[in-house]
């Protein structure tokens, strides 16, 4: 057993009972009352679902394991010759809520490549595809036609007591983690560069890995690092985590549950939003024309964008109330790496404008900026310039801390998913005070 799941399976002893001793001893203590609007509002803010994974507060922003960004990327293992850490480190990181050491993290690292080559019939199914089908369309199936070789579905077939579902789950959810860089380096070249593949290098972690079998060089590897890290986690209330949540609340399979949360990011709302700000932005740009982006020029722009009845995309969050520390972490990379881009340049002049605009608009809760402001100019720089592709990426950071909360909702026996709903009626009945 490796020490990742031994370590793993230590925490789950000492969890449970605290599970229990809230549920028999603390069942009935109210955490918060529900309005009218949240029932009707897609029960936002409604404080109904357990993640100890992360935790996204208003004014810090999102907390890995109890740990903030800027401490998260100080603690964990340097891959070797990099700026940032192992992404297997963060694995165990999450999973455990230990900063491992490098030895840890590397043992996690060989553990994944053992795990990672990708069926064959899974390049025959996304070869069959139609060419014009979009990425997210052929990463949920590939992750859907995997389903087969679920060795939580063949261990909950033989028998397997509730309180071991978390074992066969582990082993799933490593070997999904494992291929889902491959799946989706698969994918971009297969659709964008001619279908030129580029084969694993057994030697890198899975940032470096995925960079090599993208095709782009160095320090993309960092990029993927980065991204796959800040995307990883959001709490269990936004749509991809909690599609992830409630399908694996019925005891299905993290294929299933996956896919599942993968149809959920391709939303508009959810995972596209990068793809919108960059597409806004060139817009923007194309505006500009030979202007100088000055604080006046891009002032003016944005009051335009406004009054014409559209909105700044990238500015504003569901719950944080300051720039996202996220949309921070890419802008330190973008100031050391890529500081003359004109597109960064133009992006960092509306953040420096953009908040002040809105503020004095008074309609936006949070003028801030948040992580896709940012994140589809690295992008963009390094050729990677096809905007469906882009929610990929997400999908494959994303992973990572909804499977490890995958595993602990069944190390911990959550029940299945099951809200109760009102009538229209109803509500009126209850707003009349009847």
């Amino acid at each position: 057993m490796s020490t990742l799941k031994k370590v793993l399976a230590q925490k789950i002893d000492e969890h449970r009972p605290r599970t229990t001793k809230l549920l028999k001893e603390h069942g009935d203590v109210k955490v918060s009352d529900v309005t009218i609007a949240q029932v009707i509002g897609g029960a936002r803010g409604v404080r109904c679902l357990v993640t100890d994974t992360s935790y996204l507060d208003p004014m810090e922003g999102i907390r890995f394991r109890g740990k903030t960004i800027p401490e998260t990327f100080e603690a964990l293992p340097k891959v070797p010759g990099s700026d940032y850490p192992y992404v297997e480190g963060f694995w165990y990181f999450i999973l455990t809520g230990d900063v491992p050491t490098l030895e840890q993290a590397q043992e996690v690292a060989a553990d994944f490549k053992a795990r990672s080559e990708v069926p064959s019939y899974v390049w025959d199914v996304l070869r069959a595809m139609s060419p014009d089908t979009h990425p997210m369309t052929m990463f949920s199936t590939a992750i859907l036609s995997m389903q087969r070789e679920s060795v939580f579905a063949k261990k909950y077939r033989e028998g397997l007591s509730k309180m071991e579902l978390w074992d066969p789950m582990y082993e799933d959810c490593c070997n999904l983690m494992a291929k889902l860089p491959t799946i989706g380096a698969f994918i971009y070249r297969h659709k964008f560069k001619n279908g030129d593949i580029v084969a694993p290098d057994p030697k890198l972690d899975l940032g470096g890995n995925f960079a090599h079998m993208m095709g782009i060089d160095h320090p993309y590897d960092d990029v993927a690092r980065m991204y796959f890290i800040l995307h990883s986690d959001h709490e269990s209330g936004n749509v991809s985590a909690h599609a992830i949540h409630l399908v694996g609340s019925a005891l299905s399979d993290c294929y299933y549950a996956l896919s599942a949360g993968i149809n959920g990011l391709a939303g508009p709302l959810h995972g596209l939003a990068n793809e919108e700000v960059l597409r806004w932005t060139q817009n923007f740009m194309e505006k500009l024309g030979d202007k100088e982006p000055t604080e006046d020029v891009v002032k003016d722009a944005l009051w335009e964008t406004l009054n014409s009845g559209q909105v700044i995309p990238g500015y504003g969050h569901a719950v944080l109330r300051k720039t996202d520390p996220r949309y921070t972490s890419q802008r330190e990379f973008c100031l050391k790496n890529l500081p003359d881009y004109p597109l960064f340049k133009v992006i960092s002049m509306i953040y420096k404008v953009a908040p002040g605009v809105l503020q004095e608009q008074g309609k936006a809760k949070n003028p801030w900026p948040n992580v896709d402001a940012q994140s589809g100019v690295i992008q963009w720089y390094y050729g990677v310039t096809d905007y469906s592709f882009y929610t990929v990426l997400f999908g494959i950071g994303r992973a990572i801390g909804t499977l490890a909360n995958l595993t602990w909702s069944r190390a911990l026996g959550y029940p299945i998913e099951r809200p109760k709903s009102l009538t229209t009626a109803m509500l009126e009945d209850i707003a009349k005070g009847k």
